[in-house]
């Protein structure tokens, strides 16, 4: 359940490789990878230089991939997933933590033990199943056969397995944006692989501008196709989507990496896309996640009974086009087209 990218307006391309650019106005700029994608920070730093700041980000992206990467056969997810272990650490506790909250909200539509069932439609780097046993797999998925007890993982089925890149993203923004405000900044944007975290203003003394993308299949294209254009001072951002990772079946249906949890088939729906603001990224990452699991019409119905939530949502109009529905908090964030 990877997210789509939320990409920034009008800033710096990023780079190929890890680098430090000279700073404009004071502020301090990084572009490079973490997480296996994009990242780019910039933000007022004073009280550690470029250097201090690379080297603290790169540590935290080696402390998170050993702990939650399912790409990583030797990661401590993994060897939990193999069970060879069961205990937690610090990272895993939090984004489960969070993800039991979300998974409440969403009467179990948002689950982070889709992993097997992720790989058996083909996603997260496993090779599609020519015929996908979905009763068989329910079986053990399911987000009430986990918890943590004393540091450890307690499994009420030892073939329960768990898959975290649905708020892993998120995760790092928070605990990147942290380290920019241990530094001293006050003014910053974080943006890893499209989730976005910023707060107080660019290097301009302008809000911050971030673009939600055209949600077109096959749109590979990140940044140059927006639809909406919000101002964001301080918060955290997140879109998610089926516009990328998705085939086409033998039948001729879309198969999209989306997974509803409960009836553990593809989540498609006249939902093109989900884009939440909320006050940590990791939120808004599972959010949007949950959304798109609850498919056009229970999301809709969700989001409106949500209390001040923020969410843009991108919907089919039953052609080639797409309509964009907001919450009123979201609307009154969108800028306008003269802006």
């Amino acid at each position: 359940m990877k997210k789509m990218a939320v990409r920034r307006w009008a800033l710096l391309a990023v780079a190929g490789a890890l680098a430090a650019c000279a700073p404009r106005g004071g502020y301090v700029t990084v572009d490079g990878a973490m997480l296996g994608t994009t990242l780019h920070v910039t933000g007022d730093v004073t009280g550690c230089d470029r250097g201090e700041l690379y080297a603290a980000v790169m540590e935290l992206d080696g402390q998170m991939k050993a702990s939650m990467s399912i790409f990583d056969e030797t990661s401590l997810l993994s060897r939990l997933n193999r069970n060879e272990t069961d205990s937690v650490d610090r990272h895993i506790v939090r984004n489960l933590a969070l993800a039991e909250r979300v998974s409440g909200l969403s009467g179990g539509r948002y689950d982070v033990t889709v992993k097997p069932l992720v790989e058996a439609y083909g996603f997260a780097g496993h090779e599609r199943e020519a015929q996908v046993n979905v009763d068989s797999i329910l079986r053990f998925v399911g987000h009430e056969k986990i918890r943590v007890r004393g540091g450890r993982l307690v499994k009420d089925d030892p073939r329960v397995q768990i898959d975290l890149n649905s708020i892993a993203k998120g995760y790092a923004v928070d605990r990147v944006a942290e380290l920019l405000e241990r530094c001293g900044a006050r003014n910053y944007l974080v943006d890893v692989g499209g989730e976005i975290r910023c707060r107080g203003v660019n290097s301009q003394g302008n809000p911050w501008r971030v673009g939600i993308e055209t949600p077109f299949d096959g749109n590979m294209s990140e940044g140059d196709y927006v639809s909406v254009r919000v101002r964001l001072n301080d918060g955290a951002m997140a879109t998610s989507g089926n516009y990328r990772r998705f085939y086409i079946d033998a039948e001729g249906r879309k198969v999209a990496h989306t997974i509803d949890p409960l009836t553990g088939r593809s989540a498609v729906s006249g939902l093109l896309s989900a884009t939440v603001v909320a006050d940590s990224c990791i939120l808004a990452d599972a959010l949007g996640t949950m959304f798109m699991a609850l498919g056009e019409d229970e999301a809709l119905a969700l989001a409106g009974r949500m209390e001040g939530l923020r969410a843009c949502f991108i919907l089919s109009d039953g052609s080639e086009g797409y309509r964009v529905w907001y919450t009123p908090a979201m609307e009154a964030m969108v800028m306008r087209d003269d802006e």
